[in-house]
């Protein structure tokens, strides 16, 4: 299949390295291939790139520079937040981690990791619109809390999370609070003094940067157990040597996307509504989560009489790709826990597809894809 005609409607999952990131990442994959932490003239001009990348993310998040680390991803930040801010509490006697139940996998991993270590895992509901309550997070922390984690965006809804209010919450009982922001990053300033988090992570791929690269913010004066030990990297806190173009390309796509956040959040809406105009002839379909409190660029939609395994292969064949939920739970025949959690039945779980649209998406794209969707369900209901 030519691939520069498939239309890729999956950019939750990741989105093409821009070429000017590329173009930035380009000398210390070749001239300046120095270890950071070298101490000679090509080890400092490496380490020089990682100090300015810094900078750049630290500035763009209204964070300090040595609140930033560098991290291989969204994955890995979110296990250092959780596993490390927890572990890190419990040695004031605090044994209970309250976690939104519909966080990434990479969370509700670091959850049951706790579990098994002795702690009290709480998992906080969401209501039918994908919204976790801010009553019921209230109820659940006390003065055990260590560690409350909710995410800042859901990955497969696209739902904005109250995280300002569920941190004041967290605070109020001498709790750290956690935000996982790898899709919030992409499309919302980040800004971790007005949210008042304590821990932060995003991953570059989201925005257009490399794959393999991520940030995790951790707030001065809060204590966080290492995860990744070996070397004294990262101020000590994370081991391994650093990857410094992926690190340049993080600051320099970041630097970017929240340059040009605004004509393309603006885009995003106008593709989003536009696939949706197109297939509006179709009965049976539901928009899962609150529309109007969600990222533009994400649709989530359940399409009655038809399942999803089936739809994706189908559109897949005919050059369109989309998801049925999180790329990294997508080799399970299991229905998404975000859409079970918001109230629906496993069955209609399994009629629910994601659609999300990236910045190099142009309209005609969008008007193919979406009429080749409406002539895939109406095939495949008459099965």
């Amino acid at each position: 299949m030519d691939m520069k005609a498939y239309i890729y409607l999956d950019n939750a999952a990741t989105t093409p390295l821009d070429k000017r990131v590329l173009e930035a990442m380009l000398p210390y994959l070749t001239d300046v291939f120095g270890n950071a932490d070298s101490p000679h003239a090509v080890g400092r001009k490496a380490m020089n790139a990682v100090d300015e990348a810094r900078d750049t993310v630290a500035a763009l998040i209204g964070a300090r520079k040595n609140e930033i680390y560098f991290t291989s991803g969204g994955t890995e930040s979110d296990n250092f937040a959780v596993l490390g801010g927890a572990r890190a509490k419990r040695k004031e006697d605090r044994t209970k981690v309250i976690l939104s139940a519909i966080e990434h996998h990479a969370v509700l991993f670091a959850g049951e990791t706790l579990a098994k270590e002795g702690f009290d895992v709480v998992y906080l509901p969401v209501d039918e619109s994908g919204r976790i309550s801010l009553e019921r997070l209230k109820t659940a922390v006390d003065d055990n809390t260590a560690l409350v984690g909710i995410m800042a965006v859901n990955n497969e809804t696209g739902v904005i999370q109250p995280v300002k209010e569920a941190a004041e919450l967290a605070h109020a009982v001498g709790a750290l609070f956690f935000t996982d922001a790898v899709q919030a990053a992409p499309h919302m300033p980040i800004r971790v003094k007005e949210w008042n988090v304590d821990l932060l992570s995003f991953s570059a791929h989201k925005f257009y940067g490399a794959k393999g690269v991520g940030a995790l913010y951790i707030k001065n004066g809060v204590k966080v157990d290492k995860l990744v030990g070996g070397g004294e990297q990262e101020r000590g806190m994370r081991g391994g040597t650093l990857n410094v173009a992926n690190i340049v390309a993080l600051a320099t796509a970041y630097k970017l996307a929240r340059e040009e956040m605004s004509q393309t959040e603006e885009k995003l809406r106008k593709l989003s509504d536009l696939f949706l105009r197109e297939i509006s002839v179709l009965s049976g379909i539901t928009p899962n989560g609150e529309r109007a409190n969600a990222l533009a660029s994400v649709l989530n939609l359940r399409i009655e009489g038809v399942e999803n395994t089936a739809l994706l292969y189908k559109m897949d064949l005919q050059g369109v790709g989309f998801a049925a939920g999180s790329a990294c739970a997508s080799a399970s025949v299991k229905p998404s826990h975000v859409l079970t959690a918001m109230g629906l039945t496993e069955e209609q779980a399994k009629q629910s597809v994601r659609i999300s649209f990236g910045k190099n998406n142009t309209e005609e794209e969008v008007v193919r894809a979406a009429r080749q969707f409406v002539q895939t369900v109406e095939t495949l209901r008459q099965y």
